[in-house]
């Protein structure tokens, strides 16, 4: 993993340059221009319990592991793989697969750079007359495994059964034409251990808890349209809620200064109510905060120090208690030259002045600090805590996850040695109102959803009562290796949660960014549908939209899924 300075997920400094996530290679001396792609030959797969897979973004060649491609060279973009059951490789013979085309033809073996002889395929392991030089290196990436050379396996039209000498793994991923040309290459994909392998909502598993049933193929909310007037850099986080007929959506809005780069974007900021009736159509309707956009003048959590000077993250409750919402937003100390820029958030907390659900739209009156940095922060927190706070009712009171970032290893690296980490804890109250406490390390932080990176994690209830966190996931980008879509997992009690599933929402709608953000909520509409707002980034544009989309819950794969998490919870074997 590379140094956490290089890092740059959660600051922009005057130097920071937005980096494709296409042009991140894996060796960069040696890599040769992209070449077109291969002629793909019509083959059928005869093996029972072998299906193809397509050989593109999310493609998955293992059937039971959440191995998944993140990068593929043009050549073999699109062709038609073959899927291998994990069983398969694990068991004790061979895989076995029998194919048929009708014209001569070259079979594309992925083949691991790696010394592990026991658990990946040679060349040497493969019978025929197999390339003796990949024809493709660092062709494919696929999440949590080596780096993937392409070998040749030509042969003549028929039938055919690929069956190496021992078990190890390897991939089919694609049959081409066998006279067209080729020159061998490198193609400069990444090693693919540079990712995490994550779970792809109906991709990794035979069926999806929320399919995609809708949403649009631009922003809803962009640059220019009425109500961004003065917002020079766009959208992050927030909440969105849904009364009656009416959404109310509470984003940061990223105003930055005149005359001021786009750095001064995440520092001078202010909170905004808007409104739709169909979160399609947007109208602005307020400012409910601004920050200063002053910087520290010292490194440490000082007084002297504006610890409002960039506000963020606004999001209201309603207290049946009080009768009136009650929000909370996050106030930062922020840095000119210190990562993050970001640090010392506080949590604040605002009461609508109206009473009655029609008061959401505010104006809101702060009632005070409700958590912050101090003797009863954890190291896992860090240098940003605390930098999110979502509360959600639980039997006998409330929990509320709260996040940090940029962690110490130890007290004495306080307050500028960092470490790599975006986590979440959990506190707990006995009401809404406070006041709150952190819970201790036996739980904090809360890796069972990802082992080092969640987001702004909202929480809301499915019809049989099971909790939903959703969240962001992290960036493919700024030399991250994330899902680079949003997320979400299940509880059943508020305190064990599941590992992340993540929406590949670019599979149905056409994909207008470069890297996914925060989702700013789950709005459930009826008939099990359920609409998300969410802000992410077009890399050639300083200026962050909003977009939208439409799930339709599965309720038998809930039915499921909760029956599954009862017993693990039951047995012990679901973490924190």
């Amino acid at each position: 993993m590379n140094s956490f300075q290089n890092f740059q997920y959660l600051f922009l400094s005057s130097s920071l340059v937005f980096l494709s996530f296409n042009t991140v290679i894996a060796n960069p001396s040696v890599m040769q221009t992209d070449s077109s792609a291969w002629r793909e030959a019509p083959f059928e797969i005869l093996s029972a319990g072998y299906p193809p897979f397509q050989v593109d973004d999310l493609g998955h060649p293992y059937a039971g592991r959440e191995h998944c491609v993140v990068r593929v060279a043009p050549e073999i973009k699109g062709l038609k793989g073959i899927r291998i059951p994990a069983q398969s490789i694990e068991g004790q013979q061979p895989v076995a697969i029998t194919i048929e085309f009708d014209q001569p033809a070259k079979v594309l073996l992925a083949l691991f750079q790696a010394e592990d002889e026991g658990k990946y395929l040679e060349p040497s392991d493969f019978d025929g007359p197999l390339s003796a030089q990949p024809i493709l290196e660092n062709g494919l990436t696929f999440t949590g495994l080596p780096p993937v050379d392409i070998y040749a396996l030509p042969l003549e039209a028929g039938k055919h059964t690929i069956q190496p000498q021992r078990n190890g793994l390897f991939s089919v991923v694609g049959v081409i034409e066998a006279e067209q040309p080729i020159t061998p290459r490198n193609a400069g994909r990444m090693d693919g251990c540079e990712w995490d392998t994550f779970i792809v909502e109906g991709f990794s598993e035979k069926a999806a808890l929320f399919d995609i049933v809708g949403g649009k193929d631009q922003p809803v909310v962009d640059k220019g349209m009425p109500g961004t007037e003065g917002n020079r850099g766009g959208f992050e986080g927030g909440r969105l809620v849904k009364i009656d007929d009416t959404y109310h959506m509470f984003p940061t809005e990223r105003i930055g200064e005149e005359g001021i780069g786009s750095y001064q974007d995440r520092v001078k900021t202010r909170i905004a109510h808007w409104t739709s009736k169909d979160a399609v159509h947007w109208t602005r309707q307020s400012t409910l905060y601004e920050s200063s956009g002053d910087y520290a003048v010292t490194d440490t959590d000082n007084p002297a120090n504006d610890r409002r000077s960039a506000l963020w993250s606004f999001m209201p409750t309603f207290s049946e208690k009080e009768n009136r919402w009650l929000a909370t937003y996050v106030g930062y100390t922020t840095h000119r030259t210190i990562e993050p820029n970001h640090s010392f958030g506080r949590i604040w907390q605002a009461q609508s002045v109206q009473k009655g659900k029609e008061g959401i739209g505010g104006p809101y009156e702060d009632r005070g600090i409700i958590m912050e940095p101090g003797l009863n922060s954890q190291l896992w927190e860090g240098r940003q805590a605390v930098q999110s706070f979502f509360p959600f009712k639980v039997e006998g009171g409330w929990h509320a996850f709260y996040g940090g970032g940029f962690p110490w290893g130890q007290w004495s690296n306080y307050p500028d040695s960092t470490q790599q980490g975006w986590y979440v804890g959990l506190a707990k109250a006995d009401s809404l109102e406070g006041p709150w406490a952190r819970m201790d390390t036996t739980v904090n932080p809360i890796t069972s959803m990802h082992p080092w990176f969640i987001e702004n994690p909202i929480v809301s209830q499915l019809p049989n009562g099971v909790y939903i966190a959703i969240y962001d996931g992290g960036p493919d980008g700024w030399g991250l290796h994330l899902p680079n879509m949003f997320g979400y997992s299940l509880s059943l009690d508020g305190l064990h949660w599941t590992e992340s599933h993540y929406f590949p929402i670019r599979t149905k709608v056409d994909q207008w960014w470069d890297i996914m953000r925060t989702p700013m909520g789950l709005i459930p509409e009826g008939h099990g549908i359920y609409t998300v707002v969410y802000a992410a980034i077009d890399n050639d544009k300083r200026f962050h939209p909003l977009g939208m989309v439409k799930f339709q819950l599965n309720r038998e794969v809930l039915r499921h899924r909760t029956e599954q998490m009862r017993q693990n919870l039951e047995s012990g074997n679901l973490e924190h």
